[in-house]
């Protein structure tokens, strides 16, 4: 073997050292306050956090360790004192200066783990978004003879640390002085700080304290004892009206034990647009969370705003939403159920509030409905829909009608509904959000029930028709009339119906505008492209012109003898229509109202004329 070592064999060169990184403390909070926190209010959260959680470690130990915490603010400062577990020097240098790490971490902490407020170790670096200088005083109650220590620490990232004679802290537990920045001082008035205080901290489980005024507001109203029923809702309104300002039309509880979760959700008085999301107030081990949690109900219960406290609940980082995670797909789906079970409830027992409430939040409940046969068959009796007979139910009009017939979309509606409701035949109106999803999932839920959308010929077919040989008779008139308006895809047809006041009656459904769209973007099309549109040229009716025999109006123009004027009549006629059945009008309408205006005014001004 050759007696020099392969390159192989070389030994490799030594690693650098590694580096640490450098923090930037001013940066950080810089970032914390603009990107992680909606304001600066959360540093007195962080500060409540760190107290309660503090006494809950020592209550681990001591059961029946004192639970207080104080908040003094005076002169542009505020001091907290807490009762809690307290720290050594050597906790001070291993937690309160090192970002991130959380006293939650430390040896023999971890079975108490699911008592504590906190989740990421912040701690008190948010307060620097308000204070220059924090200043922390604490004394360890798990190691009896350790002395008081200091902790002191700038905006600049600097600290100091020295213990203290035992006078200056003589019962274990921490002091957190605070000294604002500089336009900061607001955030430590005493109003400002007693008003966040109760905000954050009222179903906290120790004694709360700002100055003499109590914080803590023990049990939360909804776990609270009434003398009734009645006395329980007067409460939950009032709590509902200082909470979220407004007046609830019902309460519904939230409880769902398994999930830690106890609370209530209060029906708002006034509808709202679905698509706005609500916010709720969640409390997290009784500390407030969020006002604004959006994830915490189904999309379909927006007519509900919740108050409630949990414990299983995931918090983000900021500790200012909750996380998505399977825990809350699971919370969000049980309080759905609650919801789901008051309705169900108060359809079988008080009819009157519910009424009372699909008066204002019938969109909820259809929107629910479209998901849940079972709620749609349980409200089949109450939910309103507009129809040709007024404000029925569903169950209401299939009573009342063999066949129930609907359009889907509000215009379609307002063409027919007026003749169809003279001739007898019962339309229900489609075009609202989820109402034809419900009209048509009707046999899914009342066996039997026939569902048919109406369209043009349908209604054209329940008219009277004129006798031959009086629509023979009017035939120059129709064929100057259908000359007129064929170029625009549209027929005309004589027929006799009630209201007698009707001149005319516009009639046309889904594939027949499809069609009259290919053919409008054929007409302006290139040559290639016409081509193509043209061989998707379909059989589609087109729309109709039904003009009313019985209405005076229509008798004097077919008696005309000018075709000219009977087209410029016929015009004004299915402009008119249109006007009525509120259509869009495309650009070839509007130029034949105008057309048919200035034609009639020429007609008029000419007659004056050859009479003078």
């Amino acid at each position: 073997m050759d007696s020099q070592s392969s390159p192989a064999s070389q030994p490799s060169p030594p690693s650098p050292p590694p580096h640490t990184f450098q923090v930037d403390l001013r940066g950080l909070v810089d970032l914390l306050s603009q990107h992680l926190y909606s304001s600066p209010k959360v540093y007195l959260r962080e500060l409540l956090q760190n107290a309660v959680d503090a006494i809950t470690a020592r209550r681990a130990d001591e059961p029946g360790a004192p639970a207080r915490v104080r908040l003094y603010a005076e002169g542009g400062a505020l001091r907290v004192e807490d009762t809690g577990v307290g720290l050594t020097e050597a906790d001070v240098h291993s937690l309160l200066a090192t970002i991130g790490r959380s006293s939650k971490r430390a040896e023999g902490l971890q079975e108490v783990r699911s008592g504590f407020l906190g989740q990421f170790g912040i701690g008190l670096l948010a307060c620097f978004v308000v204070a220059e200088r924090i200043r922390v005083v604490s004394r360890s109650a798990r190691t009896p003879g350790a002395p008081p220590v200091e902790w002191t620490a700038s905006e600049d990232g600097s600290y100091t640390v020295r213990t203290l004679p035992d006078a200056e802290r003589p019962e274990p537990g921490t002091t957190v002085h605070l000294v604002a920045r500089a336009g900061a001082a607001e955030w430590f008035a005493p109003g400002r700080v007693e008003t966040l205080a109760r905000d954050f901290g009222s179903l906290l489980p120790y004694d709360v304290r700002v100055g003499d005024e109590a914080v803590t507001d023990l049990p939360a109203p909804w776990d609270r004892p009434y003398p009734g029923p009645a006395a329980r809702r007067v409460a939950l309104a009032r709590h509902c009206h200082e909470l979220f300002g407004f007046t609830p039309l019902d309460t519904i509880d939230l409880s769902v034990p398994l999930a830690g979760i106890r609370g209530v959700a209060f029906v708002l008085p006034s509808a709202v647009n679905p698509a706005q999301r609500a916010g709720h107030r969640v409390h997290l081990k009784g500390m407030l969370l969020t006002e604004r949690a959006e994830q915490l109900l189904p999309d379909w219960a927006f007519f509900v705003r919740c108050v409630l406290d949990t414990d299983s609940l995931r918090p983000t980082a900021s500790r200012e939403a909750l996380y998505e995670d399977e825990t809350l797909a699971g919370v969000r789906e049980a309080l759905g159920e609650r919801i789901r079970a008051w309705l169900t409830g108060l359809a079988a027992g008080d009819p009157e509030r519910l009424a009372a409430f699909l008066s204002v939040h019938h969109l909820g409940v259809k929107s629910l409905a479209r998901h849940d046969r079972e709620m749609l068959r349980t409200m089949l009796p109450w939910l309103p829909f507009e129809t040709t007979g007024g404000r029925l139910s569903l169950e209401e009009f299939a009573q009342r009608y063999a066949v129930v017939h609907f359009t889907r979309t509000v215009e379609e509606y307002r063409q027919v509904a007026p003749i169809a409701s003279a001739q007898g035949i019962g339309v229900i109106n489609g075009g609202y959000t989820y109402d034809g999803e419900l009209i048509q999932a009707l046999p899914s839920v009342r066996p039997g029930t026939v569902v048919a959308e109406l369209d043009a010929e349908t209604v054209t077919s329940h008219l009277d028709a004129v006798d031959p040989a009086e629509e023979l008779r009017l035939s120059g008139f129709l064929a100057a009339a259908r000359a007129r308006l064929d170029p625009l895809g549209c027929d005309v047809v004589l027929r006799a119906f009630h209201p007698l006041s009707l001149p005319a009656l516009h009639l046309d459904d889904r594939d027949a505008r499809h069609e009259q769209a290919r053919a409008d973007a054929e007409a302006q099309a290139d040559d290639l492209w016409a081509g193509i549109l043209g061989s998707l040229r379909g059989s589609a009716p087109r729309a109709r012109l039904v003009l009313n025999h019985l209405n005076p109006l229509v008798r004097r123009i077919a008696a005309l003898p000018d075709p000219e004027l009977i087209g410029t009549a016929t015009e004004s006629l299915y402009g008119q229509a249109l006007l009525m059945a509120q259509r869009p009008l495309r650009p070839a309408d509007s130029a034949l109202l105008n057309r048919a205006f200035v034609g009639l005014l020429e007609w008029a001004t000419h007659s004056e004329d050859g009479r003078a």
